[in-house]
C-alpha cells in the first residue's frame, strides 16, 4: 500500500478562535498578504478538500490565482490547478458550483446512502467514489494516494478540520490569526473532540511569521512525538528537489535545543552536486546553537561521495551537531558509505526511525522501486 498524502489543515480564525460569524455573509478573516500565502500552498499540493456543507455554503472556486504559479506547475507536467475533492453524506450538491467547473480534476467521495443521489444530481460533473458508510476517511486517503495525490490541503469546513485533526490523519496545521473577536457563541469553532492535542501530545510550533495584521502559526502534528513530526517534515522537503538519475532526494531540517527551526534544505537546491544536509548548514552559517542541535534527515547523512570531497557526516561533526535522525538508510546504489556509523564513530547521538522509511524511499522510487520491490521502475 502507498504512504498516504501528507495532510495539511488550513484555517483562518478570529483572535478567540471562531472561523466565521453568525451573520449570513461570509467574514473576511485574512489580508491579501495570507491570502497570497494560501496560494503558494495551493500551488504545492496535488489536491484542496473541502467538505460539502463548504461548496454550499462559500461557493469556493479551489483555484491558484497567480499565473506564475500556475506556468511553474504545469512547466512539471502538473495540470496547472490541484484537483479539487469533497466528502458528502447526502450527495445534495449542485452541479452549478463552482467547484464543479472545468479546469480541473473533481473528485466527490459519498457515504453509501448518498451515491445513488449523487449520481442523479452529479454524473456529468465530477468522479464520484463510494467511501463507505459511514464516510471512512482513511479510505478517502488511501484512493487519493492511488490517483497519484501526495500533498493534500484541507482547507475546510470546521467539522471536517476537526475529524482530520482528531483521527490523527494530518502532519501539519496552517493557522492564521486576525487581530479581532468575534465572541459570539452562536458562530463556528473548529469542531474537536475533547483534547485532540492535549498537555500530554502537544502540537509542534514550527514556524511564526506575520503577514501584515495577520499571525500565522504553523504547527506540525502526527503521531511519534517532535521527532518523527520534524522528520515527516524532512520527508516533503525531498519532494521539492529536482529529480537527478544519479542522486537520491533527500530533505533536512536542523533545529534547535529549544524547538526552533534553524534551516532547511533539500537536495540540489542551490547547485546541481548539493545534498540536503549542506544546504541546510550553508544557510545557517557559524551558529553557536549548532552544538545542541538535531539534524533531521530523510537520508542517513552521507558518509561517502563521488560528486565531492566533504561527505555530509564530516560537514556535521564539524560544525558540532550533537544528534541526527534519519528515516532511511541509504541503499548501496551509488556509494558504500556507512553514514550512521562515521556518525556513532565520531561521538554522535544517531536515531533511526524506520516507520517512516517507506515514506522516504517512495521520494526515491525513480531510482530504486517503490516500497517492497527489489528495483527501480520499469523503463529508469
Amino acid at each position: 500500500m502507498l504512504p498516504r498524502p501528507y495532510v495539511l489543515l488550513s484555517c483562518a480564525t478570529s483572535a478567540d478562535g471562531y472561523l466565521d460569524d453568525a451573520s449570513p455573509r461570509r467574514l473576511i478573516l485574512s489580508g491579501p498578504a495570507d491570502a497570497d500565502r494560501v496560494d503558494e500552498v495551493r500551488a504545492g499540493c496535488d489536491a484542496i478538500l473541502v467538505g460539502a456543507g463548504t461548496v454550499r455554503a462559500d461557493d469556493p472556486r479551489l483555484l491558484i490565482r497567480d499565473p506564475r504559479r500556475r506556468a511553474r506547475r504545469a512547466a512539471r507536467g502538473l495540470s496547472e490547478h490541484p484537483a479539487r475533492v469533497t466528502l458528502t453524506a447526502t450527495g445534495d450538491l449542485d452541479p452549478a458550483a463552482r467547484f464543479f467547473a472545468p479546469g480541473a480534476p473533481r473528485l466527490v467521495y459519498c457515504a453509501t446512502p448518498a451515491l445513488r443521489p449523487a449520481r442523479d444530481r452529479l454524473a456529468d460533473a465530477a468522479a464520484l467514489i463510494d467511501a463507505g458508510d459511514p464516510l471512512s476517511l482513511e479510505f478517502v486517503l488511501s484512493d487519493l494516494a492511488e490517483r497519484a495525490v501526495v500533498r493534500l490541503l484541507v482547507e475546510g469546513g470546521a467539522r471536517v478540520l476537526g475529524e482530520f485533526a482528531a483521527r490523527g490523519l494530518a502532519d501539519e496545521l496552517h493557522l492564521a490569526v486576525a487581530p479581532f473577536f468575534v465572541a459570539d457563541p452562536a458562530a463556528p469553532r473548529l469542531d474537536l473532540p475533547p483534547n485532540p492535542f492535549g498537555p500530554d501530545d502537544p502540537m509542534t510550533l514550527a514556524e511564526v511569521r506575520r503577514l501584515d495584521d495577520v499571525v500565522l502559526s504553523r504547527y506540525l502534528l502526527g503521531p511519534g512525538g517532535t521527532d518523527q513530526r520534524f522528520l515527516r517534515w524532512a520527508v516533503e522537503l525531498s519532494r521539492l528537489c529536482p529529480p537527478a538519475p544519479s542522486a537520491f532526494s533527500v530533505g533536512a531540517v536542523i533545529v534547535a535545543e529549544d524547538g526552533e527551526v534553524l534551516a532547511t534544505g533539500f537536495s540540489r537546491e542551490q547547485e546541481d552536486h548539493d545534498h540536503a544536509e549542506e544546504v541546510a548548514l550553508r544557510k545557517l552559517g557559524p551558529d553557536w546553537r549548532l552544538k545542541r542541535a538535531t539534524m533531521y534527515s530523510s537520508l542517513v547523512p552521507c558518509g561517502a561521495r563521488a560528486s565531492r570531497p566533504v561527505t555530509c557526516v564530516q560537514h556535521i561533526v564539524a560544525a558540532g551537531i550533537p544528534r541526527v535522525v534519519f528515516a532511511w538508510r541509504e541503499p548501496a546504489l551509488f556509494t558504500d558509505g556507512e553514514g550512521a556509523e562515521q556518525l556513532k564513530d565520531a561521538g554522535v547521538t544517531v536515531i533511526e526511525v524506520p516507520e517512516l522509511a517507506a515514506k522516504a524511499h517512495a521520494v526515491n522510487a525513480h531510482l530504486v522501486g517503490q516500497p517492497g520491490t527489489t528495483g527501480p521502475r520499469p523503463g529508469v
